[in-house]
């Protein structure tokens, strides 16, 4: 196949600097070039093939080619002088709260500079008014935060880089007010996964209706002052694939590792334009071994993000991964591992390769079996390792937001 044309063809941002009658002639060219070989090529196949890379183009076996729905066309960095991100998780009420007042501090005194903010949480709610009537609409909201200009002037002030944490598809709030977005069981009652005291139940990939959803909530984070859209649970519950010829939902021919990408590049191509970095959370594991039932391909997912935030706490790993009795009790030998596993999967996408950034621990995992207590050294041990590895991006995870003082995060 040749495609020596292609490369000349002008940014179809400028098109409208040329005239339509070279335009054609350009693509009557490049049609008459590659014609022969694939008579069956539309116009708007030629126009995608135009402005998408030779590793999106895949030729079929009849001749035909076809553009690879996963592809990302013309990514960019929509923030390419965003600092490099050193930052905690925040829940609504710790944002809306006093607590706010210590991380703040926390912020002021040492090297931290960002707050990823639960926008919309782990249960579903949306946790503050967007002003948005379809959103008030779906009766999803509980505000949480009560003043959202006043929280956005405070991070401000503090020069805190705003992170909006959006929970996608683990809704429950939402799975409960629309059994059709959700999964049935045989019974038609809404599945949930057992969780006490309080199950979680999942609303479906497969439905855009979510996806379109979730994004409408993204943008009124955006609007509000947030620099950057985190999705988390972007993935179908834990063991899926043990169930999903029992469970009752609306589905089509996609894999579920396609329908996941394809909700990540969706959104990605409608929040980039609002220039807003685009992040999605991901079980640190996918990156050393396949996910398919819950739908996660760790390169497909990072190719079509501005930021991966592997979730690489060494609680998550069981007796054996990297050569450790107990992940938990050995923070730099795991995080070291789970770094080397993620930069191996990542080298392969050159220049789509998004920023590494990490979520590590900050809390002590008692419910593991030969459990260490974490305290300021077991933090540092897990940033030493990310910075052996060239990652100086992390993000730290505490529930309860009571994080350990005196860190040097460096």
């Amino acid at each position: 196949m040749c495609w020596c044309l292609l490369g000349s063809l002008p940014d179809f941002d400028t098109v409208g600097e040329i005239s339509m009658e070279v335009l054609l002639t350009f693509l009557m060219m490049v049609w008459g070039s590659i014609g022969e070989s694939h008579p069956g090529l539309t116009v708007e196949q030629l126009v995608q093939a135009t402005q998408a890379p030779a590793e999106a183009i895949v030729e079929q076996p009849d001749g035909s080619i076809s553009i690879n729905p996963l592809y990302p066309i013309n990514k960019q960095d929509p923030q390419p002088d965003a600092p490099k991100v050193k930052g905690l998780y925040v829940t609504a009420h710790s944002a809306g709260g006093s607590r706010l007042d210590t991380l703040l501090e926390m912020i002021d005194e040492t090297e931290l500079n960002a707050l990823v903010i639960d926008l919309k949480d782990d249960f579903g709610y949306i946790t503050f008014d967007t002003g948005n009537p379809e959103l008030a609409a779906m009766g999803t909201t509980k505000r949480i935060i009560r003043d959202m200009d006043a929280l956005m002037e405070r991070l401000e002030a503090h020069d805190v880089y705003p992170i909006a944490r959006i929970v996608v598809f683990k809704d429950t709030v939402l799975a409960k007010q629309r059994p059709d977005l959700s999964f049935l069981n045989p019974d038609g009652t809404v599945w949930d996964n057992g969780k006490k005291p309080n199950p979680d139940s999942f609303v479906n990939p497969y439905m855009k209706e979510i996806w379109d959803y979730n994004i409408a909530v993204a943008k009124e984070a955006i609007k509000a002052g947030f620099k950057e859209i985190q999705f988390d649970y972007v993935r179908f519950p834990e063991g899926f694939e043990k169930r999903a010829d029992i469970l009752t939902y609306t589905k089509d021919e996609r894999s579920r590792t396609d329908v996941v990408t394809e909700f990540v590049k969706y959104a990605r191509e409608q929040l980039t334009p609002l220039g807003a970095r685009v992040s999605v959370d991901i079980f640190g594991y996918a990156a050393s071994a396949p996910a398919d039932g819950i739908g996660q391909d760790f390169a497909d997912i990072s190719m079509n993000v501005d930021v991966i935030c592997p979730m690489i706490y060494p609680s998550h790993y069981s007796t054996g991964w990297f050569g450790q009795k107990v992940p938990d009790a050995a923070p730099y030998a795991t995080i070291n591992g789970a770094a080397q596993d993620t930069l191996k999967v990542l080298e392969p996408l050159g220049n789509l390769k998004p920023i590494i950034r990490p979520w590590i621990q900050d809390f002590t995992a008692s419910w593991v079996d030969g459990y260490i207590e974490y305290t300021k050294h077991e933090v540092e041990e897990q940033i030493r390792a990310l910075k052996d590895n060239g990652i100086d991006e992390y993000l730290l995870w505490n529930a309860t937001n009571k994080y350990t003082r005196g860190v040097e995060y460096k």
